[in-house]
């Protein structure tokens, strides 16, 4: 599976994710500033190495208004709130797939989370019938000069911001 397909693979599970919002659900935000997010996914070698992205204010805000937009693309979406830990199940197209999404985050969001993801397609996409994900993030200071709210730094050193490719005002 090329990189691309990695990063594919990583930004539909987190829509899905982000879908929540669009369900009554009252996620916590992150403190603003870079925070460096590491991924590693199952039957992958060694991970792609730390994504670092500019968080404002806005920022978890579009993901949620992306959710919005995509919740009818997610007909089943249960985000709890347990104490220190919030639990997702949500079942959604992707492609011409239903990924089944079952997720645990921890942490404090003002500095660190962890997230342990897994997710099942039916029918497999690109031969991948289930895959598991763990992500680890933590606040690293202020955004980098130049950086934009939302700006992504890949490990090749890429930029992009979702936020802009999908005309969201800043």
């Amino acid at each position: 599976m090329t990189h691309a397909t990695r990063i594919s693979i990583l930004l539909a599970a987190m829509v899905g994710i982000a879908a929540g919002g669009a369900h009554a659900f009252d996620a916590p935000k992150r403190k603003p500033g870079l925070w460096q997010i590491d991924n590693r996914m199952s039957n992958m070698p060694a991970g792609m190495g730390p994504i670092k992205q500019c968080i404002d204010e806005k920022t978890d805000n579009f993901y949620q208004q992306l959710g919005e937009v995509q919740k009818d693309k997610c007909p089943v979406m249960d985000m709890k709130n347990a104490g220190d830990k919030i639990t997702v199940h949500s079942v959604c197209k992707v492609a011409n797939s239903t990924a089944t999404t079952d997720a645990v985050f921890s942490g404090r969001f003002d500095s660190d989370y962890h997230g342990d993801i897994r997710i099942k397609y039916d029918p497999p996409v690109q031969g991948m019938g289930e895959a598991s994900m763990a992500i680890t993030a933590k606040w690293v200071g202020p955004c980098q000069p130049g950086q934009q709210p939302g700006d992504m730094i890949l490990p090749n050193g890429m930029k992009f911001n979702p936020q802009q490719k999908r005309g969201a005002k800043q």
